[in-house]
């Protein structure tokens, strides 16, 4: 299991004001900075996604946030959109990926693959499968 992820960026700013917006629309707040240079993000007081300045950014890095249910992906999706980003993937059922796996994509100021996903059957099914109830719970504590 993963604890943090950390990708480069070429502007903080700019990206700070993205991920703020698209980020907060599926729960995770800006939580910390390390002096001017990282920020993160995370819920429930622990951050788990960081960006980081980085003199050149690398660029196409897919990062997947699990969301709870397929309303949230499309909260996200119109966030990210709303704050300027470039569609890499409208909301929907990729069941290449896995039956029930619904997402959006959309491309981060500079360029990595940023995605929100459900592998839920429907809105507030929630999966039983033991390797997703850590996810859920990360978005809500009280799954057990």
């Amino acid at each position: 299991m993963l604890d943090h992820v950390t990708i480069g960026v070429s502007d903080l700013e700019r990206s700070k004001a993205f991920y703020d917006k698209a980020l907060r629309a599926i729960g995770i707040e800006r939580l910390y900075s390390e002096g001017a240079e990282f920020f993160g993000y995370g819920a429930h007081k622990k951050a788990f996604f960081r960006i980081g300045l980085k003199p050149s950014a690398i660029t196409g890095v897919p990062v997947a946030f699990a969301v709870p249910n397929r309303a949230a992906v499309n909260r996200f999706y119109a966030a990210a959109v709303g704050a300027g980003r470039r569609d890499n993937g409208k909301p929907g059922l990729r069941p290449n990926y896995h039956p029930y796996y619904y997402g959006a994509f959309v491309l981060d100021p500079d360029g990595h693959n940023i995605e929100a996903v459900c592998r839920h059957p429907a809105d507030g099914q929630f999966a039983t499968e033991l390797g997703e109830r850590h996810i859920l719970q990360a978005f809500d504590p009280s799954v057990v």
